[in-house]
C-alpha cells in the first residue's frame, strides 16, 4: 500500500471522542474502534495486521516514537502529541496515551492499547514547534541529535518524559 502524500488539510476530533486501536507486541493494528477507522480514512480490512506506521506523518521526529517505543518496552504507560496521516493525506493532531498489554500467566507484553483524545490546542502550540526542532535535528544529526536535544530539554527543566508532556 502506497503512503498517501501530505496535504495541508487537517481534520479535527471533537472533545468526546476517543480513538482506540490495539496492536500486536510488533506494532501491527489487531482492533480500531469505528473513530479509528473514521478518522484514519482507511477501511477495517485496509488497518488490520498493518504497521500502526501507517498513519505515522512524517512530520513526526522519529525520537517521539522511540520514547514510546522504549517505554512501552519496559512496561510503562507512555503519552505523547502525535500527527497523523490519514489515507487521503490529510492530518489529525491526538494526545495519545498507549499502554502494554501483558500475559495474566507469564507478564510478557502481548500487545498494546492506545486511547487518543482531542489534544489541547495551547498544549499544540508548545508541540509544533518543539517536534519541528526535533525533525530539523533529525535531519542534520540523525535520531542521536534529536534525542541529545529531548535529553537536555528534561535535564534543564528537571523532570522525565511523562512529567514534561504532562507539563506543557
Amino acid at each position: 500500500m502506497r503512503r498517501p502524500e501530505p496535504l495541508e488539510r487537517e481534520r479535527f476530533l471533537n472533545e468526546e471522542e476517543i480513538l482506540v486501536s490495539k496492536t500486536d507486541p510488533k506494532g501491527r493494528i489487531t482492533y480500531g474502534n469505528e473513530g479509528f477507522i473514521e478518522i484514519s480514512g482507511y477501511s477495517e480490512e485496509e488497518l488490520l495486521g498493518r504497521p500502526h506506521s501507517i498513519i505515522r506523518h512524517p512530520d513526526m521526529p522519529k525520537i517521539v516514537f522511540k520514547i514510546l517505543w522504549d517505554g512501552i518496552q519496559q512496561g510503562c504507560e507512555v503519552s505523547a502529541y502525535v500527527k497523523n496521516l490519514a489515507k487521503d493525506g490529510s492530518f489529525y493532531w491526538v494526545f495519545a496515551t498507549v499502554t502494554p498489554s501483558f500475559d495474566p500467566g507469564s507478564g510478557r507484553i502481548v500487545g498494546h492499547f492506545s486511547v487518543r483524545r482531542a489534544p489541547d490546542a495551547e498544549k499544540l502550540r508548545a508541540i509544533r514547534p518543539l517536534y519541528k526542532e526535533l525533525l530539523d535535528a533529525e535531519r542534520r544529526g540523525g535520531m542521536a541529535a534529536s534525542e541529545a536535544m529531548v535529553n537536555e530539554i528534561l535535564a534543564t527543566k528537571g523532570v522525565d518524559y511523562e512529567e514534561f508532556i504532562h507539563s506543557l
